[in-house]
């Protein structure tokens, strides 16, 4: 893993970032390698949909779907307790890690592609689908039921909102389309996925190097979190995997993303409902601790794990 170049193109983002270099990519470059991303993932996994639709899936979407709920709730107390953060920023932590990091995915599918691990691409609808149980959990977790909470905005940025549209709209666009409608957009989504990712990865480093300061205050204990808590969810989406009956390359997949936390899309939820939280540390902690200890270790110890639990069965 640590030779794959996606990896080392972070690595020189996050080194480039700490040592101040003149690197920058532009808002406009950022973006779009978002949206290819984005859109990359939710058409893979329509196309799947589209070739093997299933009730069983249902039952395992409502799995995921309760996972996310759970794992912001058992994140809390930690969050709340041993490491002594406020409330509403306990609350806010909770929802970015209950959520799940699209780069993180992206990283682990090129990584069991160049392992030779098969899995199943239906795996990126369970993507959308944990985006938004944690943000709800993370409110309720800070605010409670309070009448003055802007649910219709809210419920605005939960579903409109940027990673969940792109996701959706991918889904329902490679579901519709099936893979021979595909084929004309397939250079760009597809082929060029792995260099897509690299650049994204580089701008992550970048990223990730600028949000270490908000680490001094409650570094320690943030730091001990980003890291012991990914392993422990990852425990969780295994064990559920296994549960499921899933492939050992699904149930790697499960488990990365149970263990990576949000940076795009619940930053944005919970600056519209929970306002006093302070953004930097949520993404201190899931973008400039966890994100680099799941590219750089966790997620080839989720492949590990996954195939001698399953014998490395299909």
């Amino acid at each position: 893993m640590s030779l794959d170049p996606v990896v080392l193109f972070f690595a020189l983002g996050l080194a480039a970032g700490l040592a101040r270099a003149d690197l920058r990519l532009p808002a406009p470059i950022h973006d779009a390698l978002t949206f290819i991303l984005l859109l990359a993932i939710g058409l893979k996994g329509g196309i799947e949909l589209h070739e093997q639709a299933s009730l069983a899936i249902l039952g395992e979407s409502l799995a995921v779907i309760a996972m996310g709920l759970v794992l912001p709730l058992l994140a809390f107390p930690l969050l709340l307790g041993p490491a002594r953060l406020p409330r509403a920023d306990a609350a806010s932590v909770a929802a970015h890690y209950g959520s799940v990091s699209v780069g993180t995915y992206a990283v682990a599918v090129a990584f069991l592609t160049a392992s030779g691990v098969s899995f199943d691409e239906y795996m990126a609808l369970f993507v959308v689908l944990l985006e938004a149980p944690a943000i709800v959990v993370g409110i309720l977790l800070a605010r409670g039921l309070q009448a003055g909470t802007d649910w219709r905005t809210l419920t605005h940025e939960l579903f409109l909102g940027r990673s969940v549209l792109l996701l959706l709209g991918g889904l329902l666009i490679g579901w519709i389309a099936g893979p021979v409608g595909i084929e004309p957009i397939a250079p760009l989504f597809f082929d060029a996925f792995k260099g897509v990712l690299a650049l994204f990865l580089l701008d992550m480093g970048l990223i990730a190097a600028s949000r270490m300061g908000a680490l001094r205050h409650y570094g320690i204990a943030l730091i001990a979190f980003g890291v012991l808590w990914p392993l422990f969810s990852a425990a969780v989406g295994t064990g559920l995997g296994l549960a499921l009956g899933l492939s050992t390359g699904s149930i790697a997949l499960l488990a990365t993303l149970a263990a990576s936390g949000s940076y795009i899309a619940v930053p944005a939820a919970m600056r519209i409902a929970v306002p006093e939280a302070n953004p930097s540390l949520s993404l201190a902690a899931s973008l400039g601790i966890t994100f680099p200890f799941n590219i750089f270790v966790g997620i080839p110890l989720y492949l590990e794990v996954a195939t001698r639990l399953t014998g490395g069965s299909p």
